[in-house]
């Protein structure tokens, strides 16, 4: 094994340690808050529905580990055994098409080990707990759907940027992003339209005082919004949420059904006001931005890598070709990207006390949206004391009491 390809193991290596030292960390610290609920929460959940949700948070845990050291052999198998150079070899040779299937097909292929896994989780687990609604049907239907859609739409994609290589030299890294981008744009607004109805029913919000409502919220805060709609999520799970999609003048606002099931009228109010506050805020390109520059540098530094004869050397595969540097470097990014995972979430939580910020100044009033945020909490069986740690690494949202103090904070015009 050369110098290159056993930093790449022993990264692969620290990540995975680090996941595993990070679960049982969160575990323990649950565990000593699990026999007593805290005085800050104790009016959020009942002991039984407590209790039900520290169980929940450990049997994910225990989950999670199984599933992070079979993701973590896979990895390591596909990269260190020879097998990813012998799969490319069935492919034809400069065939920009074959070297996009190559891709796809490994990508396929690497996901088929989690099935099994998947299905565990929601069927079983997701089932104790009270949470699983769809079939395996529908299930089954839905990876089906997705690798369809990634067939039809993500193929021809990578096919044009591996054709760009060719058109562009040097430069085609920046003409890739690019095109990139602009996918992205028009896929916001596309997507929403046809290819969410794919996966779920969206209906109108029927007349009543909770449209008047949420439509005169919108009035106010200067937010137009094409429809409301509500997404059928309990065909799959009890868990719940709301979004809205697209911009401009192809923006929808959706509501699970379940989210309409769980809130009063003045708590779907706040949860649609801190929504509003992502766009008011302007969190939605400022997180679209990031995103587009994280890629542009992940196109340069594939253009990069190709350059390099001992890159594809260390993995088995002869120069020549810049397919295989895509393929490793999709693989490998994530051994990098986890420990940038706190730096991420600080600004991605940032965002959320300024939405909660927002909704309390917009709707004059805290408790609806501390209403829905602990109801919330509570039907989701949320983890409500997680490693300080821990929460850094995985949790985009700052948890229930951080929400609420900062809440409690806030003067109300």
């Amino acid at each position: 094994m050369t110098a290159f390809a056993a930093i790449c193991l022993a990264l692969i290596l620290a990540k995975w340690i680090a996941q595993l030292a990070l679960e049982g960390m969160n575990q323990r610290h649950v565990q000593a808050h699990a026999k007593h609920i805290p005085g800050a929460l104790r009016d959020v959940m009942s002991p039984e529905n407590y209790a039900k949700s520290v169980d929940y948070t450990l049997a994910k845990a225990r989950f999670e580990k199984i599933e992070l050291t079979w993701q973590t052999l896979i990895l390591t198998l596909a990269l260190f055994t020879g097998v990813l150079p012998w799969f490319y070899a069935k492919f034809p040779a400069h065939s920009l098409w074959a070297g996009a299937g190559f891709i796809f097909a490994t990508g396929i292929l690497l996901s088929l080990p989690e099935l099994p896994l998947e299905w565990h989780e929601q069927f079983h687990l997701e089932e104790r707990f009270g949470f699983n609604t769809t079939t395996p049907a529908l299930w089954w239907m839905d990876r089906l759907k997705g690798m369809v859609l990634s067939l039809v739409i993500g193929l021809p994609l990578l096919t044009l940027i591996l054709k760009l290589v060719d058109w562009m030299g040097a430069w085609w890294w920046f003409w890739a992003w690019l095109c990139v981008t602009v996918f992205q744009l028009v896929m916001m607004v596309l997507a929403p339209i046809l290819i969410m109805p794919l996966f779920n029913k969206f209906t109108p919000l029927p007349e009543g005082p909770l449209r008047e409502r949420l439509l005169a919220l919108g009035q106010r805060a200067g937010f137009s919004a094409k429809d409301i709609q509500v997404m059928d999520g309990s065909k799959r799970s009890r868990h719940s949420n709301a979004f809205f999609t697209g911009f401009g003048s192809f923006r929808k606002i959706v509501i699970f059904d379940t989210l309409a099931q769980q809130l009063e009228n003045a708590e779907l109010e706040a949860v649609l006001a801190h929504e509003i506050g992502h766009y008011k805020k302007r969190h939605i390109p400022k997180m679209l931005a990031a995103s587009m520059a994280a890629t542009l540098l992940g196109f340069y530094a594939i253009s990069v890598l190709a350059r390099q004869a001992w890159f594809y050397h260390d993995f088995g595969f002869a120069p020549g070709s810049i397919v295989p540097a895509f393929l490793l470097f999709g693989l490998l990014a994530g051994t990098v990207t986890f420990w940038l995972s706190p730096l991420t979430h600080s600004f991605s939580r940032r965002y959320e006390y300024e939405a909660d910020a927002y909704a309390a100044a917009l709707i004059k009033a805290t408790q609806p949206l501390v209403g829905a945020l602990r109801k919330l909490n509570e039907k989701n069986l949320s983890n409500l004391t997680p490693h300080p740690i821990y929460s850094g690494f995985y949790y985009s949202h700052p948890t229930l009491l951080e929400r609420e103090a900062a809440l409690a904070e806030q003067k109300i015009a």
